[in-house]
């Protein structure tokens, strides 16, 4: 049985240590893609792969046609959009994710980029503080929680939204619950994005959103780009001088906006989201955990294809 960790952006050394010890603690054979800068090194690699560990590498149609014994793809993180899910399932492959691992470590970065934001970038200015803030979650999962625990330590108000969420399971945290998007976004100061990317919520933060907030708005997205109305974010930031956007993803304008608003727009380097230590660690070896119980009994409990 052989698993394969195909990583452009590779797990810390401790991590696949760790991987490589629940891998062939289980007599599975491991095989390493680290740094691989073309897609023909991966076709490469997975045809004779049993199951992948991933990262933010995309597995796509001619992935898994080339990979003939697979069994089992598992994305190390909470976000798997990156995976054809419908090719997979049509190839009998059982895609997974690892949620909760990487939670706190994106939570962090919520409140890294806002106390960088309300201070305007550290240019110097006088800012705001986050105390007495109305801060809206929106999407009250792994991170969602982890948010709103962090935010109380900065003596927030605490709102969140999520549609698939009991009201009585975000109130029984000390949040406050509302019932729709719009009307998180027409209380809050803050919004914090934790939604994934779906057809549903595609672009579905945009102009009308954004332009309800009160004063002093600011979006912070560590969840996905597409969520992004380009058209209206830019909009709303060339009419509201009050209204600031910080994301851990690049929108496709994100020059022209660090150019046009360098006080009121920032986006990290590249996805910081998961980008510690404890993450990696986390995810990676929850990864090969799921994938060992996977072969050897066949549990299915964080599968996300049908």
């Amino acid at each position: 049985m052989k698993v394969l960790v195909a990583t452009d952006k590779p797990f810390a050394p401790v991590a696949v240590k760790g991987i490589q010890q629940v891998i062939e603690a289980a007599g599975f054979e491991l095989a390493l893609l680290e740094k691989y800068t073309e897609k023909s090194q991966l076709l490469d690699a997975v045809k004779d792969a049993d199951a992948i560990i991933i990262r933010s590498d995309n597995i796509d149609k001619e992935v898994l046609d080339a990979a003939k014994q697979l069994k089992i793809v598992v994305r190390a993180g909470a976000g798997y959009d990156n995976v054809d899910l419908e090719s997979a399932t049509a190839h009998g492959v059982c895609v997974m994710n690892t949620p909760g691992q990487n939670s706190n470590a994106v939570a962090e970065l919520v409140f890294g980029m806002l106390v960088y934001g309300v201070r305007n970038l550290f240019n110097g200015t006088s800012g705001t503080e986050l105390k007495d803030k109305k801060l809206g979650i929106l999407a009250y999962g792994n991170v969602g929680r982890n948010v709103a625990r962090i935010a109380k330590g900065f003596g927030m108000e605490v709102y969140a939204y999520d549609a698939y969420c009991p009201a009585a399971l975000i109130e029984s945290d000390g949040v406050k619950s509302v019932g729709s998007t719009e009307e998180l976004f027409k209380t809050c100061e803050i919004i914090s994005l934790h939604i994934p990317a779906t057809e549903e919520t595609k672009k579905s933060i945009n102009y009308s959103l954004i332009s309800s907030m009160p004063k002093g708005a600011i979006i912070v997205n560590t969840a996905r780009k597409e969520v992004i109305d380009e058209d209206g974010l830019v909009k709303a930031l060339e009419e509201r001088p009050d209204f600031k956007y910080l994301s851990d993803i690049k929108p496709a304008i994100d020059t022209e906006l660090a150019e046009k608003y360098p006080t009121r727009y920032f986006a990290t380097p590249k996805k910081m989201g998961a980008q510690t230590a404890e993450a990696n660690i986390n995810a990676g070896i929850a990864a090969a955990e799921q994938i060992v119980d996977f072969i050897k009994n066949g549990n299915e409990k964080f599968r996300v294809n049908k």
